[in-house]
C-alpha cells in the first residue's frame, strides 16, 4: 500500500514543476527593474492595483511522507529529505520572482494609462474634430457656389450657339471678340477680382468659448493682471486730482494758467490734441528704452510677492477668500454707479431728475440760438473756474461744500437699488408698527403706562419673554439684541447628539444671558446663564481647519466642565462686545457692593 501512495505524490510535485517552468517562461517585456521607482515610491494607485499580496503556503509533508522519510529501510532516505528542502527552497524564490514581475507590470500599466490621459489632454481631439467638421461644411459651400456659378454659364453657352452656316461665317470675328472679352475679364479680375470677393455675404460663424473650470491660482493672476491694467487710469485719475488739490502749486498755477488762456483765445481742442500727440511720443521713447517718468503724485511701488507653487488647503482657501473679497467690493462700486446713473435717468427722484431736465432744456436753448465759439468759451471757463478753484475751496470746506455744491449733493442723494429697498420695506414695517400700535393701545389696560407695557409685553417667537426664561418681568433684551442673534449652542457636556447641538436664538438682558432654542417643546431645551457666574468668556474658533478667527463665543461657568459654544452667529463680534460690556459693568457694580 506505500508505493501507490508514493506514486501519487510524485505526480502532484511533477504537476507543480510544470506550472513552474511555464510561469518561468514569463518575462517582462520591456524596460529593466531599475529602471523603475521602488515599490515603497510608487503612487497611490499602483497599491489599489497591486498591493494584494499573494499567500504563500509552504508546502507541507504528511506525517506519511515523514515516515518514509525517517524510514531506515531506504538507503536514499537523507538524499531525498534534502532534495525536497531544495525543491521547496527553489518554489519561494520563484513565486517571489512572479510576484515582483507581476508588481512591476503593473506599475508599468499605470504609468502608460497616465500617459495616455496626458496625452489626450494635449492633443484635444475634440477640437480637432470639430474643426475638421467645419472645413468639411466649408468645402461643401464651396463646391456648391461653383456648381452654381458653372451652370448658368454653361447653360448660356448651349443657348447662344449659332446654327453651323453662320457659325462658320461668323467664325473669325466671334473668335476675335471672344480673345478681346477674355483678355479684358482676366484683367479685370485679376486688377478687382479681390476686393469683389470681399463684399461677398457669408454666414457668420459662432464661435462658441470653452470656459475655464475654477482655479484659486488662475482668479489670483485675473485680480493682478486686472489692477496692472486699470493703473494707466487710475495714474491719471490720481493726477488730476493732485492737480484740483494743489499739490503742487507751481504745477497747478501753471496749468490753470495754460488752459485759461487756450479757452480764451480759442486753443482748448487743438491744445488737448498737442497734449495726446505729447504722451504718446513719451510712450514710444519709454517703449524705446528710455527713462522718462513724470508724474504730479510720486508712485509707490508695491512690492509683488511671488506666487507660491505648493499651497495647503488652508492657505488655497484662504488665497480665493481674499480675492473674493476684493472681487465683490469692486463689483459694489461699479452696481452704486451704475444704478445711480440709472436711476437719475428714470425719476426714480423726481426733484432731481427734474434739476437735470431743466439743464438739458437750457444747454439746447442756448445752443439753438447762441453762437457756437460764445457757448464754448462759457462752458470752458466754467470747467476750469470748478476745476481749479471751487473744487479745491469745497474739498478744503466739507460743511461749504454739503451746502452749496450742487453735482456732490445730486451724486450723494441718488439712492442705489439696495437702499431703495430698505426705504420700501422701512415704509411698509412702519406702517405695520403703526397699526398694531393703535390697536395695541386701544386693547391695552388703562392703568399702565408706558414703560411697563412695553416691558410686560414684549415677546419672542413663542410668548412672553419672562414667561419663557422664567424671569421676572423687568428683564428683557438690551436694545442691540431686540429681535436676537441666530446661533447654535454646543454642549460638549452632552453625548446625545440632539442635545450637543441646539440652533436657536441668543439674548443678553442686564443681568442674564439666554438662549432660546427653536425646537418645539418644553422649556428645558432654553438655557439661562447669570453674568455673575461666569468665570470666563472668549472668541472661540469651532472648527481649526477653516481661516480666520472664527464665529463662536466660549462661556465658562462653573457648572460645567467644558465652556458653552454659541457657534455659527453671523454677528459674533458684536454680540462679544456686548456680552462683555455686560459683563464688566455687573462685576463692577457687585465688586463695588461687597466693598462698601
Amino acid at each position: 500500500m506505500r508505493d501507490p501512495d508514493r506514486h501519487v505524490k510524485v505526480k502532484q510535485r511533477g504537476s507543480v514543476l510544470n506550472m513552474l517552468r511555464r510561469l518561468d517562461k514569463i518575462r517582462f517585456r520591456g524596460h529593466k527593474r531599475d529602471d523603475f521607482l521602488d515599490l515603497a515610491e510608487s503612487p497611490n494607485a499602483s497599491d489599489t492595483e497591486g498591493g494584494d499580496e499573494i499567500p504563500l503556503k509552504m508546502p507541507r509533508t504528511s506525517p506519511r511522507d515523514g515516515e518514509e522519510l525517517r524510514d531506515p529501510a531506504g538507503p536514499g532516505t537523507l538524499i531525498m529529505a534534502a532534495g525536497v528542502q531544495d525543491f521547496n527552497r527553489t518554489e519561494f524564490d520563484r513565486l517571489n520572482e512572479i510576484k515582483g514581475h507581476l508588481e512591476i507590470a503593473l506599475l508599468e500599466k499605470h504609468f502608460l494609462q497616465e500617459e495616455l490621459r496626458k496625452l489626450r489632454e494635449e492633443t484635444n481631439a475634440e477640437m480637432l474634430r470639430q474643426e475638421l467638421d467645419r472645413e468639411r461644411q466649408r468645402r461643401m459651400e464651396l463646391e456648391q457656389k461653383i456648381q452654381e456659378v458653372l451652370k448658368p454659364r454653361a447653360e448660356e453657352q448651349t443657348a447662344q450657339q449659332p446654327p453651323k452656316g453662320q457659325a462658320q461665317a461668323n467664325n473669325g470675328a466671334d473668335r476675335r471678340s471672344q480673345g478681346l472679352c477674355a483678355r479684358v475679364q482676366k484683367w479685370f479680375s485679376e486688377r478687382f477680382g479681390e476686393y469683389v470677393e470681399d463684399f461677398r455675404f457669408q454666414p457668420e460663424e459662432s464661435a462658441v468659448e470653452t470656459e475655464e473650470p475654477l482655479s484659486a491660482r488662475r482668479l489670483t493672476e485675473n485680480m493682478r493682471r486686472l489692477k496692472r491694467g486699470a493703473k494707466p487710469v487710475t495714474s491719471f485719475v490720481k493726477n488730476l486730482s493732485a492737480l484740483s488739490d494743489w499739490y503742487s502749486v507751481y504745477t497747478s498755477a501753471i496749468a490753470f494758467t495754460v488752459y485759461m488762456n487756450a479757452v480764451w483765445h480759442g486753443w482748448a481742442i487743438p491744445m488737448f490734441l498737442f497734449l495726446a500727440i505729447l504722451r504718446l511720443s513719451l510712450n514710444y521713447l519709454i517703449a524705446r528704452g528710455w527713462r522718462i517718468q513724470w508724474s504730479i503724485v510720486p508712485e509707490v511701488s508695491e512690492a509683488v510677492e511671488p506666487p507660491k507653487e505648493d499651497l495647503t488647503v488652508s492657505e488655497k482657501f484662504q488665497l480665493v477668500l481674499d480675492v473674493a473679497q476684493k472681487a465683490q467690493n469692486l463689483f459694489g462700486k461699479m452696481a452704486d454707479i451704475l444704478e445711480k446713473i440709472k436711476n437719475l435717468f428714470m425719476w426714480v427722484q423726481p426733484e432731481i431728475t427734474q434739476k437735470l431736465y431743466v439743464a438739458l432744456w437750457a444747454a439746447f436753448l442756448a445752443s439753438c440760438f447762441l453762437p457756437y465759439r460764445l457757448v464754448g468759451l462759457a462752458v470752458g471757463l466754467y470747467a476750469g473756474i470748478k476745476f481749479f478753484l471751487i473744487d479745491f475751496i469745497f474739498k478744503r470746506c466739507p460743511r461749504l461744500r454739503a451746502k452749496y455744491d450742487t453735482p456732490y449733493i445730486i451724486w450723494k442723494s441718488l439712492p442705489t437699488d439696495p437702499q431703495l429697498k430698505e426705504r420700501s420695506s422701512a415704509g411698509v414695517s412702519r406702517r405695520l408698527q403703526t397699526a398694531s400700535s393703535r390697536s395695541y393701545v386701544s386693547s391695552a389696560p388703562a392703568g399702565l403706562s408706558k414703560d411697563e407695557d412695553t416691558g410686560r409685553f414684549h415677546g419672542t417667537k413663542k410668548g412672553n419673554f419672562h414667561e419663557i426664561f422664567n424671569l421676572t418681568e423687568n428683564e428683557r433684551p438690551l436694545a442691540v439684541c431686540e429681535n436676537g442673534w441666530r446661533c447654535c449652542l454646543i454642549n460638549r457636556d452632552r453625548k446625545m447628539p440632539t442635545d450637543y447641538i441646539r440652533n436657536g436664538v441668543l439674548y443678553v438682558t442686564e443681568n442674564y444671558l439666554c438662549f432660546e432654542s427653536s425646537k418645539s417643546g418644553s422649556s428645558k431645551r432654553n438655557k439661562v446663564i447669570k453674568l455673575v457666574d461666569i468665570t470666563d468668556i472668549q472668541k472661540y474658533k469651532v472648527l481649526s481647519v477653516l481661516p480666520g478667527t472664527g464665529m463662536g463665543i466660549a462661556v465658562s461657568t462653573p457648572s460645567t466642565q467644558k465652556p458653552l459654544v454659541f457657534g455659527a452667529m453671523a454677528h459674533r463680534d458684536e454680540a462679544f462686545e456686548t456680552i462683555l460690556s455686560q459683563y464688566t459693568k455687573i462685576t463692577a457694580a457687585a465688586a463695588s457692593g461687597s466693598d462698601s
